[in-house]
């Protein structure tokens, strides 16, 4: 059985010779032996979180970029994109030569896929499928629209532009491609910005905020972002659908402090400036950010999953019903994170299962998360008899042996 070494011991390994310190350098630092260090970084020890965090602190990286955290971690993400969608984006597919289509018409196809992008299991096979025509479909009709004679229609087509745009950004990241991923994110907050649209601006903020927060180091210009937009949008708006997508900015900035081992005030904001935007928001998908009491829960679970808390995680986890989510993506998200909780506590039984449900819940998405090959990888190479064959199993349906 041939497995590939496991990844918090290749990232310590990656950032230590990326910063030019050996291994008696940075074990000293740490107050760890050099043998242990040795054994960490070849994937026959586990550091504890308490070692993990010295380490991330003096290698000058994140907890996350050693843990592999989905969101800030893609340097384990292969690529997935679809070529023709990449092409697309780059202009490389321009759509054929027809009738001028409507920006009401265009609306429907983007709300469409977007249902498909937060609900169906499989939903890169399916948004593959669509996107590459759309994408041309949305470009040819903003251009045909620019200077056209009806500002009406010209400001829907870029609304919808702004909307396929958004959905661009969380495809992309999860396909791998964070370069697009930014470059998406910046065309939708261009299009909202000339649809002088505050709501869909601070979507698209909200995008950008969650790109950043894709990248190691840049947990702060995410919050400072999010947070500046929550300021211009509770200036510009006050209805029931402001309040939320300012919650969802808010969270931004919640992650991005439990990223920067800043748990105390991660939850802090949580308490003081989320839980009573989700009470007065109630549950929804206000532009698709799925915000609400619901996703506020899982966020605070996200916080003790990162700042290595594992008994409150899971505390916390037990209170939580997903069946209230109209994303799939997110209940994903939430079992990945459950799944690490027991992780962290070496429950095997227990994350095997976790696995096997997220496999029914999102296959694709489960093939795709580097924190979900890491889980499986370490299952299997500790794996006991009973369920050894499972572990096995899940991994070569993951293709990782």
């Amino acid at each position: 059985m041939d497995l590939p070494t496991l990844p918090v011991g290749e990232r310590v390994r990656h950032h230590r010779t990326r910063r030019g310190r050996t291994q008696a350098v940075v074990a000293g630092l740490c107050g760890i032996t050099e043998d242990y260090l040795s054994q960490i970084e070849r994937g026959l020890k586990k550091p504890s979180h308490d070692v993990l965090t010295k380490l991330a602190d003096h290698l000058q990286v994140p907890i996350t970029a050693l843990l592999g955290d989905t969101e800030t971690d893609t340097t384990d993400v292969p690529s997935t994109a679809g070529s023709d969608v990449v092409r697309a984006l780059l202009g490389q597919r321009p759509a054929p030569p027809g009738q001028l289509l409507t920006a009401c018409g265009l609306r429907e196809r983007v709300e469409d896929l977007w249902r498909i992008w937060q609900t169906s299991p499989t939903r890169f096979t399916e948004a593959e499928a669509v996107l590459p025509r759309l994408i041309g479909d949305v470009e040819a009709t903003l251009r045909a629209r620019r200077y056209g004679t009806d500002p009406t229609e010209r400001r829907e087509a870029l609304r919808v532009a702004a909307d396929l745009y958004g959905l661009l950004r969380s495809y992309c990241r999860r396909a791998g491609r964070l370069d697009l991923s930014l470059m998406v994110a910046d065309r939708g907050l261009r299009a909202a910005e000339d649809a002088d649209d505050p709501l869909r601006i601070a979507a698209a903020q909200w995008n950008l905020g969650h790109v950043l927060l894709s990248q190691a180091g840049d947990e702060q210009d995410a919050a400072d972002v999010a947070l500046s937009a929550a300021d211009d949008l509770h200036r510009a708006l006050t209805t029931p659908e402001a309040v939320a997508v300012r919650g969802a900015l808010e969270l931004v900035a919640v992650v991005a402090e439990a990223r920067n081992r800043r748990a105390w005030a991660a939850r802090d904001r949580l308490t003081q400036r989320v839980l009573p935007l989700a009470g007065q928001a109630g549950e929804g998908n206000t532009m698709w950010t799925v915000f609400g009491p619901t996703n506020t829960e899982l966020h605070a679970v996200s916080v003790e999953m990162l700042d290595g808390d594992a008994v409150e995680g899971l505390r916390l986890a037990d209170q939580v019903d997903t069946a209230r989510l109209p994303s799939r993506e997110r209940q994903f998200t939430f079992g990945l994170e459950v799944a690490r909780c027991y992780d962290l506590r070496r429950e095997d039984a227990a994350v095997l299962v976790h696995l096997l449900e997220l496999e029914d819940v999102a296959p694709e998405d489960l093939e795709r998360s580097p924190l979900a090959r890491e889980l499986v990888i370490s299952l299997v190479q500790r794996a006991r008899p009973t369920y050894r064959r499972q572990a096995t199993a899940l991994a070569a349906r993951l293709n990782l042996l």
